[in-house]
């Protein structure tokens, strides 16, 4: 081990950057441990909980001053870990709740909802996170911190916060029985257009969406 790497480990349990990456590596290890689907029934919530708590460290990231790294130009990390099997091991254990509706930007006027998944969002945060990991291991700090930050405002951030709203709704409907099948035909803007003017793609997209989370977490018939 570097010089380098061991006091990028033993700093201070109080400084920001060793925080950040204890956030980082719990949420990396958490989502790990879910996607195993030794408890299904927990999966929900409990990503809930990862998600969120990943969210205070962004919002740290995101109210800090500009971070700039050591070096010019990034150094190379090496290949990036693939998470193709963590992603398809959500989507499994997520079915038939991992596909939502958002609005990519919600300062864009009159931007129609498009379809997401929770475990690919879950899959490219960690690919993010994991980037800054492998800075921040090889005693990088000031880089991990940069990627992060960045990464934050640019990538995992809006994603992981998409992610949230949608594990929010559906423990909200559970805990305040509320079955999705409430949301058939849904169309999250009724005055949004598409190019012909009438918003019926939307209505389809909606429509769409909700066929395909149509059974969530046992509160609907088949």
């Amino acid at each position: 081990m570097s010089d380098a790497t061991l006091n990028a480990i033993t700093q201070d349990p109080d400084d920001f950057a060793v925080q950040i990456s204890d956030q980082v590596h719990s949420f990396i290890v958490s989502v790990a441990e879910v996607a195993k689907g030794d408890e299904p029934d927990s999966a929900v919530p409990y990503l809930l909980l990862e998600v969120s708590q990943l969210l205070l460290a962004g919002g740290r990231l995101g109210a800090h001053e500009d971070i700039v790294p050591d070096e010019r130009y990034e150094p190379d990390v090496g290949p990036e870990a693939d998470v193709d099997e963590l992603r398809e091991r959500l989507a499994t254990l997520l079915d038939p709740v991992d596909v939502y509706s958002e609005v990519f930007d919600p300062y864009v006027p009159r931007s129609a909802p498009v379809a997401c998944r929770i475990s690919d969002d879950l899959a490219d945060i960690i690919t993010d996170l994991r980037h800054g990991m492998a800075h921040y291991r090889a005693g990088r700090v000031s880089e991990a911190l940069w990627w992060w930050q960045f990464s934050y405002l640019s990538n995992w951030g809006p994603t992981a916060s998409a992610a949230l709203r949608a594990l929010q709704s559906l423990v909200a409907h559970v805990r305040l029985d509320k079955p999705l099948d409430e949301l058939d035909g849904l169309d999250t803007d009724s005055t949004a257009a598409d190019e012909d003017g009438d918003g019926s793609l939307e209505a389809e997209a909606g429509e769409v969406m909700a066929a395909e989370i149509g059974v969530p977490l046992g509160l609907k018939n088949a």
